[in-house]
């Protein structure tokens, strides 16, 4: 069971979390730029203020990006709205039809057949589910190929929506999640997670072991990184 508590650093507001792991993880939660920080059980309030304030200037930034950025406004599915695959912006165009479909055409419009009764909660988990077939296709074809690459296998590649990572993975079950998100980012995007999940199962920590790995076998993970950083899941 996690011991929760609050802390003031600075101006900051942290909410600290003492769980029985091993490091400590910092994350800047939307929508309003909670910050949460995840902490060894027996680490002393003193030693969580050193761990914040050496990333102060980070937490900061996305504290600021997160709480000024525009959110999007809650998809209603209809014609109009703009909708991201792959890393690419399409209008979308809904069409009444009998049985539910979705097409991609002139590489500009997600045209979205639905049956005339189809409510918006109906047409939401059409179009989720349609984009974790195509999420799927790509899995399909990225973690083989990885695999290969690393030198590892995975014993399951799952895919479901997180709020605060874009992938994981359990290194003793050999098992590895990805963010639905992904199939809406640029490809690169969804290989960077992927390489970086698969070297989990050679090394578990994010060390130098593991960085190492990640340069050896995607030397722009750093850029691919940050990118994914700036957005807000």
């Amino acid at each position: 069971m996690a011991e929760e508590k609050i802390i003031r650093v600075k101006d900051l507001e942290v909410h600290v979390y003492k769980k029985k792991i091993k490091n400590y993880h910092i994350n800047v939660l939307p929508p309003d730029g909670k910050v949460r920080v995840s902490v060894p059980m027996d680490t002393p309030d003193e030693a969580i203020r050193l761990i914040v304030i050496k990333r102060y200037d980070w937490i900061k930034k996305h504290v600021k990006r997160m709480r000024e950025q525009e959110r999007q406004t809650e998809r209603e599915y209809v014609s109009g709205e703009s909708h991201y695959f792959k890393g690419k912006r399409y209008l979308m165009r809904v069409e009444e039809s009998k049985r539910p479909r979705i097409e991609i055409k002139n590489k500009k419009y997600i045209y979205f057949y639905v049956p005339p009764h189809y409510s918006k909660e109906q047409r939401r988990a059409y179009y989720e589910r349609w984009l974790r077939v195509e999420l799927k296709k790509e899995l399909e074809v990225l973690v083989p190929k990885w695999e290969k690459i690393i030198g590892v296998k995975a014993k399951e590649v799952r895919i479901k929506k997180m709020k605060t990572k874009w992938g994981s993975c359990n290194p003793n079950a050999r098992r590895i999640w990805i963010n639905l998100e992904l199939i809406k980012k640029p490809p690169e995007y969804l290989e960077y997670v992927i390489v970086h999940e698969l070297v989990h199962l050679i090394e578990k920590k994010h060390n130098k072991t593991f960085y190492e790995l990640m340069n050896k076998f995607l030397t722009s993970w750093k850029i691919y990184k940050k990118n994914l950083n700036d957005f807000i899941l």
